[in-house]
């Protein structure tokens, strides 16, 4: 009776009824729909093969079904889920309900003994994972040609095709990802995620840790590289520049007044006094030295002042020993004469080793100052006195430059 114009589904059951010898019916291409309002359905008892493909029916078919079908095809209607509360069909083995608008598997609650099951061509993004595990009975699925979101949750259905030993029919070419657009075209069989970008618990606790564990590096690198020292110094820099350019625009244009700030500790000053600045001063050519003692100017703060002698002198001369790793002052003018030294790009330090430095009484925020002893020349105070005058020729050549 395929391609005529029967409208009611219930009426068609009871044209059947009487019918004590009917096994095989074609409705499919009709107009065909089916009201919860209407009046329950009575189909012949015989019947086990009915095809009501192509027609208008609805979620509410399954409630107007032959008790006794084995064979039921349901193609291209506009069935949007399987009721859970229909009847069962006990006897049903086949049931096809491709081009439908399913969004997900049915389940096989009034299907015990559905073996073949078709859902081609629905609207399923992500098909559920437990379908075999509540469809025991299943032989062949046929799922593929639907809009597949491969996503996280798509990953157990394509596990379960695995474990189902090949009961999903038209694998791998018939299953291609629709959604997300980057993947449009990808075989399932070829779509993987990793087990953390699933697992958001795996994944929180992962991030956890490396938040963690990157707080604890920069932790460290803080402390071993004293970090928090030099961003007080950084601070301190860039507040001593802003008054003096504040106080005296004019004068920003450094003017070269000394051939060379002298850095020391006090327990080195006696050497400094006695040896260093009356061998630089003394003779022609005289060396100008900065030295804090006499050249800060009172009332600017320290900071300021050793910023200002360095600005203005064309060498920093460091007098290197024990007592000037263990100098905090020291430090700072380290500080600030290696950031000159690498904003101006120039050659300005003059290192002079005036006793040996063990490595290890080194702190650790001295790091500059190892790289400097690692790659710089240093000149090296001679106990023997023949060797004096070498050494003072060589620091005299060093910052030996016409002043202004």
């Amino acid at each position: 009776l395929q391609r005529n114009k029967f409208e009611s589904l219930s009426k068609v059951s009871f044209m059947t009824s009487h019918m004590k010898s009917l096994k095989y019916l074609d409705m499919s291409n009709n107009l065909l729909h089916h009201d919860r309002a209407d009046v329950q359905c009575q189909w012949a008892e015989s019947l086990t093969e009915l095809d009501l493909s192509s027609n208008q029916l609805m979620d509410s078919v399954f409630e107007c079904l032959p008790v006794n079908i084995k064979k039921l095809d349901l193609q291209n209607n506009q069935i949007t889920s399987v009721p859970k509360e229909m009847a069962e069909l006990k006897s049903l083995e086949e049931l096809n309900l491709a081009s439908n608008r399913l969004a997900d598997l049915p389940g096989c609650s009034g299907f015990t003994s559905l073996e073949f099951l078709n859902v081609e061509m629905n609207s399923i993004l992500i098909p559920s994972a437990d379908f075999f595990q509540s469809c025991p009975g299943i032989r062949e699925l046929q799922a593929g040609h639907n809009p597949f979101k491969c996503s996280c949750e798509l990953q157990d259905f394509i596990r379960l095709e695995r474990q189902s030993g090949g009961k999903l029919f038209g694998w791998p070419a018939a299953y291609v990802c629709e959604y997300p657009e980057d993947l449009r075209g990808t075989q399932l069989k070829d779509f993987h995620l990793t087990e953390l970008a699933c697992n958001t618990t795996l994944l929180l606790v992962t991030a956890l840790l490396l938040t963690l564990l990157l707080v604890a590096v920069v932790a460290f690198l803080c402390v071993y590289l004293d970090v928090p020292w030099y961003a007080r110094m950084t601070w301190q820099w860039t507040q001593a520049k802003r008054r003096a350019w504040h106080d005296h625009p004019e004068e920003q244009e450094t003017v070269l007044q000394f051939h060379a700030f002298i850095s020391y500790s006090e327990r080195d000053s006696l050497w400094v006094k006695n040896e260093l600045i009356p061998n630089l001063e003394k003779g022609e050519g005289c060396v100008q030295v900065c030295q804090h003692e006499r050249n800060f100017i009172p009332g600017k703060s320290i900071v300021e002042n050793i910023i200002n002698c360095i600005e203005k002198s064309y060498k920093s001369i460091f007098v290197l020993s024990p007592n000037f790793v263990q100098s905090e002052w020291c430090h700072y003018e380290l500080y600030f004469a290696h950031h000159k030294l690498f904003s101006e790009n120039s050659n300005s330090l003059i290192l002079i080793l005036l006793e040996p430095i063990p490595p290890y009484i080194i702190p650790a925020r001295y790091h500059k100052l190892k790289a400097l002893m690692a790659k710089r020349t240093y000149l090296e105070w001679p106990k023997e006195r023949s060797k004096r005058a070498l050494f003072w020729a060589n620091l005299r050549a060093a910052i030996s430059i016409n002043l202004p």
